[in-house]
């Protein structure tokens, strides 16, 4: 106990040390004297604490956990981007950045407190021994994972390439357990899926993330497609949470020539503040572009496309994007340990931000706010067309998501589509091709078989509203005045749900394919299989063929 004590006296004693190091360095002349001593005095509250709980704390403390929640909590008071990096998660930071990681390629999901593989890297090692879709991971090395964390299983599976862990599978159909040694390698996570020929003149390009090396990889893809009759390319950002700015700038600078202001940062630090202008001659610059975008598209998608949108140079299709706004730097800490924190604003090239939250302001209840719609400001393209800051990236062509119906949800909810495809998977060593694979009758038919002994009740979201109603009408005494409204209500809502089945079967039938395809051709299965399905590609197709319509959105003469 001496020890622990005479630790955290050194602790609360190099805590002070530090920060009169780190402030009297030039950083210090930038700080007002009454906001260096409230961080000093803050510290030393801080590390005194600490040292006090641990001296009289009723149980035994875990100082590194400890540090880690206090750290958390104050930096949520911050914005979302802004978080502690820990030594155990710096190779998950990294892998945003570098799209890799020591690992053995499978993704899982907690199901019943099983873990269950829900999707495979085809160039990871656990492709290689035969792991599939479905398998039940019991153990690792030895260790159950019953009641671990997420992170905690993540760990456990990732580490130094070369290195072997040995997994404990159940298989669907099999009786016994069996025992799989698997062996680590470098998983690269590829940000450039897909792209191809969508017809003779319409080529397709899906980026899913911009790590490292992204911008090289559009490159060489549209090179490689322009060999064709190219005469128009869908670039799909949905679901791109963003990764690397410079990248960003760099797949833009492939449209647009040299020396064009893309994006600039503010931040209260000058030092941080930075014009980010294209380098080199744009490989095609007069190539139509529609970038598909949806709700999740952020950070250098909404650079990319929100750039393209201000200096006319290709047509947004798609949902309003995220709404970010907001650039972060990893600084280093102590013990291997890092910071990420947002140092500033991006502005793109008409001068709007597109950040959609302030987190500097909160309501009464502490959440932070959104703009209102009448303060957003009004900037222009290139062309003189109106766009405004705020609220993410408004695109020039809006799409309504596709909406599940509650029924397809309950499916989806209940692993039945899930299940069913782990069971074909079983059946079936192979099927046809990623873009002639369809559900046919027969499969069809096995899948309702298959729910025959499922339970299929489930709450839709009218029949949550009314119980809603019900409820509030009890606690006024004024239920009997409407009960019967809610009996025919109800009565309506169970005659719709007879038969529902045959009436998504449109919509079940391609979330069926999509599950199906992946099992057998992973990821890139999954885009070609949707690519002729996908009514945001068809109508983007549209637009690129008619080319009056595709000016008259630019405003080009």
């Amino acid at each position: 106990m001496y020890k622990i004590i005479y630790m955290y006296k050194s602790f609360t004693l190099l805590i002070i040390i530090s920060f009169f190091a780190i402030f009297s360095s030039q950083e210090l002349k930038s700080q007002s004297k009454s906001q260096a001593f409230e961080i000093s005095k803050n510290l030393d509250i801080y590390a005194t604490a600490f040292k006090e709980l641990n001296k009289n704390y009723v149980d035994e403390i875990k100082p590194g956990e400890l540090n880690t929640t206090a750290l958390e909590a104050m930096l949520q008071s911050l914005d979302p981007y802004t978080v502690y990096i820990p030594e155990s998660r710096v190779e998950d930071a990294k892998f945003i950045t570098t799209g890799s990681y020591g690992g053995v390629g499978v993704s899982v999901i907690k199901r019943d407190e099983k873990i269950i593989i829900s999707m495979i890297s085809e160039k990871g090692p656990s492709n290689d021994v035969g792991l599939l879709v479905g398998d039940e991971i019991v153990s690792i090395d030895g260790k159950k994972l019953q009641g671990l964390k997420n992170k905690e299983i993540s760990m456990l599976l990732k580490g130094q390439p070369g290195t072997a862990i040995n997994l404990l599978i159940n298989r669907f159909g099999e009786k016994d357990a069996f025992e799989q040694e698997v062996y680590r390698r470098t998983i690269q996570v590829e940000s450039l899926p897909y792209y191809g020929m969508l017809d003779s003149t319409i080529a397709y390009l899906s980026l899913s993330s911009f790590t490292k090396n992204a911008s090289q990889n559009v490159r060489n893809a549209l090179q490689e497609l322009e060999e064709n009759n190219l005469q128009g390319l869908i670039f799909d950002l949905r679901e791109n949470g963003g990764g690397l700015l410079g990248e960003a700038v760099n797949i833009l600078n492939l449209f647009v020539g040299k020396n064009i202001e893309v994006v600039r940062t503010h931040s209260r630090l000058r030092d941080k503040n930075y014009i980010y202008k294209t380098q080199r001659q744009a490989l095609d610059s007069v190539l139509p572009i529609v970038f598909l975008v949806d709700r999740n598209s952020a950070s250098a998608s909404e650079i990319l496309s929100g750039a393209a949108q201000d200096l006319d140079r290709a047509v947004v299709m798609g949902e309003r994007t995220f709404g970010k706004g907001l650039v972060q730097n990893v600084v280093p800490l102590s013990f291997n340990s890092q910071l990420k924190i947002t140092i500033a604003k991006y502005y793109i090239p008409s001068g709007r931000c597109v950040q959609a939250i302030d987190y500097s302001h909160k309501d009464k209840n502490g959440k932070p706010i959104a703009v209102n719609d009448s303060l957003l400001k009004a900037f222009q393209t290139k062309n003189g067309r109106t766009v405004y800051e705020g609220r993410g990236i408004k695109p020039d062509v809006l799409m309504s998501p596709i909406e599940l119906s509650d029924f397809s949800k309950m499916l989806i909810e209940n692993y039945y589509i899930f299940d069913f495809s782990t069971a074909y998977r079983m059946a079936h060593d192979s099927i046809l091709s990623a873009d002639s694979f369809e559900v046919t009758d027969e499969i069809w038919e096995s899948f309702s078989n298959y729910l025959d002994d499922r339970d299929l009740t489930y709450e839709s979201e009218l029949e949550k509203r009314l119980t809603e109603l019900k409820d509030e009408a009890q606690k006024q005494g004024i239920y009997d005045d409407y009960k019967e409204v809610c009996e025919n209500i109800q009565q309506k809502i169970n005659a719709k749900k007879e038969g529902e089945l045959d009436l998504n079967r449109n919509q079940i039938e391609r979330i069926l394919k999509t599950d199906l395809v992946s099992r057998y051709y992973y990821n890139k299965g999954i885009i070609i299989a949707n690519l002729y399905q996908d009514k945001a590609i068809n109508r983007a197709m549209e637009l690129l063929q008619n080319t009056d319509e595709y000016k008259k959105l630019l405003k080009q003469e």
